[in-house]
């Protein structure tokens, strides 16, 4: 038996292009809980746990990532059989609640680090990729409408991106609707303008708004109202011109289950760190195909290691209805990898090697990890 012999975790900060402003938080750096998993063969695995803006965004943060990966989960798993991912992750799953960024980070290693030992793809351990690539829509968030305009322009040009999110919710509705439609007027049909608004409106105000937009040529409306109010959510949707999409409301499976009951949104954003890995996700993508709801590939703004994730696990559907947002290496202006992941003609492409087809510049990691030193968390 090949068993799981140690995990070592540590947090590093990378610097973004430009702030990052959401309805909630403005994003100046972003975070990484980077784990390598070794197992008793030698082989090692990557995983990455992401959050937006600390504690602003869900209940977990980079700094309780680590610490619960190092002092809960780390003990379950060691000296387990690292073959057998369904056994360890029911291990971890009877013993922890919530703490699904963690969970995900450890999933994601487990599979990168059979891919190494088998020499298959990640997408490849999941049923097999039906997709090379990713189309990515790419998120204008300044604030600033001249700049977001000019933004989406170079994206146009340089043909990296042609579907663009705003992100709205922090001003006032007609000061948030104006310019997104500024900007689409901007656009033209040379592509697709979608907002985000992070659940700042109430139900009356997202009524009027979703209207609104929809008369302007936006094509999708994300999480208009709080998470917990389904009903809203399903009231909202059922009303609104454009397709609502579901995306803080989902944060498990059983919340999918609930939001496909109630026919709260016709589109699901899927993100790996909200359900608890690549495998987990794919279970809200078969739940929510079977119920007839259109698939977005969301994003944590993770790093290249939780991208490639992401990625690996969306390129297994036949499609994803609404593309992916799968751009958070873009918005940093550093990686850790020796080789980036690629951006091309519109699409993210995914790697080809095994695993997940990455290798770390050790250099750079040790330059930008928080404690800049060897972290040794467990070992058998």
């Amino acid at each position: 038996m090949i068993s799981i012999e140690r995990l070592d975790t540590c947090l590093v900060d990378l610097p973004t292009i430009r702030p990052h402003k959401l309805a909630m938080h403005t994003l100046q750096r972003q975070t990484l809980v980077l784990l390598r998993l070794t197992c008793s063969d030698g082989s090692q695995g990557l995983g990455e746990a992401t959050t937006i803006g600390g504690l602003a965004y869900a209940g977990e943060s980079p700094e309780s990532i680590k610490t619960n990966l190092d002092t809960y989960l780390a003990p379950l798993v060691i000296g387990q059989d690292a073959d057998n991912l369904n056994a360890v992750m029911q291990r971890v799953e009877r013993s922890v609640r919530a703490n699904t960024f963690a969970k995900s980070a450890l999933e994601t290693a487990l599979l990168d680090a059979q891919g190494q030992r088998r020499g298959l793809g990640l997408a490849e351990l999941l049923g097999g990729r039906v997709q090379q690539g990713l189309e990515v829509a790419w998120t204008l968030a300044s604030g600033d409408t001249a700049k977001d305009v000019a933004e989406a322009e170079r994206m146009l040009e340089l043909r990296r991106h042609r579907h663009f999110k705003l992100k709205i919710g922090a001003a006032e509705p007609a000061r948030d609707i104006a310019h997104v439609v500024a900007i689409k007027r901007a656009l033209g049909d040379r592509a697709s303008v979608r907002v985000d608004v992070n659940q700042a409106w109430s139900e009356g105000v997202a009524l009027r708004a979703c209207q609104a937009l929809a008369d302007a040529g936006v094509e999708l409306i994300e999480q208009p109202v709080p998470r917990h109010d389904v009903q809203a959510l399903a009231r909202v949707s059922a009303r609104s011109p454009a397709p609502v999409m579901a995306d803080e409301a989902i944060e498990s499976l059983p919340d999918a289950f609930a939001l496909a009951r109630a026919g709260a949104a016709p589109v699901f954003a899927l993100k790996i760190a909200k359900t608890g890995g690549p495998r987990a996700v794919l279970k809200v993508a078969h739940l929510a195909q079977a119920a007839g709801i259109g698939l977005y590939g969301g994003t944590m703004l993770e790093g290249s290691i939780g991208t490639l994730a992401s990625a690996h696990a969306f390129a297994t559907l036949e499609r994803l209805d609404w593309h992916s947002e799968l751009f958070g290496p873009l918005l940093l202006t550093e990686d850790i990898l020796v080789e980036p992941p690629t951006y091309r003609d519109f699409q993210l492409l995914l790697p080809q090697g095994p695993g997940l087809g990455v290798s770390l510049d050790e250099d750079r990691l040790a330059h930008f990890r928080r404690d800049r030193s060897s972290l040794a968390v467990a070992t058998a």
